[in-house]
């Protein structure tokens, strides 16, 4: 094999798991840039603490997946990604997240766990992936949330644990799909009725209600 044929060997990798290696800039991870065929990208466990726009230009990734790092931004252009379809940036130092994040057009799963998200650091758009599956915002620091929440059609999963909520918004129970619904560890004292129309009590369904300060009717059954 020529060296030219071998070098385009090791670039055309679907795979880059890069996992607990102190990286500080994803920039220097091989095999990622000029990689067409790259379809996954695991960077969890680093020391990054910002995403260059031309992540943009991986095309063809999947699934991208950022835990535990230093991030504290992310770039616009990560949203136009056209295949991504599970994005995990769970514990790092987000306390915004940038204009236009809502508009990637095929996510399926984003987890932003572990941050320091509110109401204030979602863009306009947000709620309005219509792709989206499962949405994890569990420890953040939320005290409500948008009634946007409806547009997220397709929603199974929603996990808004150990935030700050006061009130969960009578627009998810227009959310038909929904058999996870995680809410324990806020500061919650009533439910909005509209949930009723969930089915979230059966036993293929989940729902999450303990430690809340909820009033006596409804602490007896999130027991």
């Amino acid at each position: 094999m020529t060296e030219m044929g071998r070098e385009k060997k090791q670039e055309d990798i679907p795979e880059v798991d890069y996992v607990d290696r102190n990286v500080v800039n994803i920039r220097s991870v091989p095999h990622v840039w000029d990689n067409q065929a790259l379809t996954r990208l695991s960077l969890s466990h680093n020391k990054l603490t910002d995403i260059p726009p031309e992540i943009a230009d991986l095309v063809n990734l999947e699934v991208l997946t950022l835990w535990n790092n230093q991030i504290t931004e992310l770039p616009t252009s990560i949203s136009t990604l056209p295949r991504l379809k599970i994005f995990n940036v769970g514990m790092n130092r987000l306390t915004v997240l940038p204009r236009g994040f809502g508009s990637f057009p095929s996510l399926e799963i984003l987890d932003l766990t572990y941050n320091n998200l509110s109401e204030k650091s979602l863009p306009g758009n947000f709620f309005f992936i219509s792709t989206l599956r499962a949405l994890y915002l569990g420890d953040n620091d939320f005290e409500m949330l948008p009634g946007d929440v409806r547009n997220l059609t397709n929603l199974q999963i929603l996990v808004l644990r150990d935030n700050d909520l006061l009130v969960v918004p009578r627009e998810l129970g227009e959310l038909v799909k929904l058999k996870e619904l995680h809410l324990q560890g806020n500061r919650l004292t009533t439910l909005p009725p509209e949930l009723g129309a969930l089915e979230l009590t059966s036993m293929k369904s989940v729902l999450r209600l303990q430690h809340n300060p909820w009033v006596p009717g409804i602490q007896s059954i999130s027991q």
